[in-house]
């Protein structure tokens, strides 16, 4: 019996490549999204088509409103977003507060449901924005949170694992992985400020870590970008 994983599927280029990891991996691929407020909504229509593309089980997308805290620039539209790469000793107004553990969450939630005893998740910690719920301390912290807060491991013993299999690569080594899996990276966007089209905008501190990816991994990035 093949076993069963929740994937969380941003629409983006990292949250893609572990999807389909999950999947190489042999697991039955569950993914879930969120609409959360955001104002790059754009990568929703994205995930859609991540998910039809790597035939997961299913994909379901949950709608809760973090722009009612505001306090980042992807859920306030009073909070412009950067368009230069952040700098290395400061967390960029684009963190979005508490979004991996709520995300994470809801995960757990389905996983519990579905009597899977793993999630995985796309989050970095080489070539990322240096948001605080990215690191390998706070994925650790979770897990062994969820392994106390579960009715399946308190007394079924039965151990939750959040997996990160991209948290150590760089963008340039996740792009490569990805493409050696068939990931179609034309159908992500990873843009935090995209055109009323969908374009994506080039110069956010995301975009500016993916292009640069591309550049190091030697090939061009197949995203439709706004003219300069």
């Amino acid at each position: 019996m093949r076993k069963k994983a929740v994937v969380l599927l941003s629409g983006g280029m990292d949250s893609a490549t572990a999807l389909a990891i999950a999947k190489a991996q042999g697991f039955d691929c569950y993914a879930l999204s969120f609409r959360y407020g955001q104002r790059h909504a754009v990568e929703l229509e994205c995930a859609d088509q991540v998910a039809k593309a790597q035939c997961v089980v299913e994909h379901r997308t949950v709608t809760i409103d973090l722009g009612m805290f505001g306090g980042s620039a992807l859920t306030d539209l009073n909070i412009a977003v950067p368009h230069e790469l952040s700098k290395p000793d400061e967390i960029p107004v684009t963190y979005v507060p508490a979004r991996n553990t709520v995300f994470l969450s809801y995960a757990l939630a389905w996983a519990e449901v579905l009597s899977s005893f793993d999630v995985f998740i796309g989050v970095n910690a080489l070539d990322y924005s240096g948001y605080p719920d990215c690191r390998p301390e706070f994925i650790a912290a979770y897990e062994k949170m969820a392994n106390l807060a579960t009715k399946a491991a308190v007394h079924g013993g039965r151990k939750l694992t959040v997996h990160t299999p991209l948290i150590h690569l760089t963008k340039a080594q996740i792009i490569k992985k990805g493409l050696e899996l068939g990931v179609d990276y034309g159908v992500t966007s990873s843009c935090y400020d995209p055109a009323p089209d969908g374009a994506a905008c080039g110069t956010c501190d995301s975009c500016r870590l993916r292009l640069k990816g591309f550049k190091e991994a030697g090939g061009a990035d197949p995203r439709r970008y706004k003219p300069c």
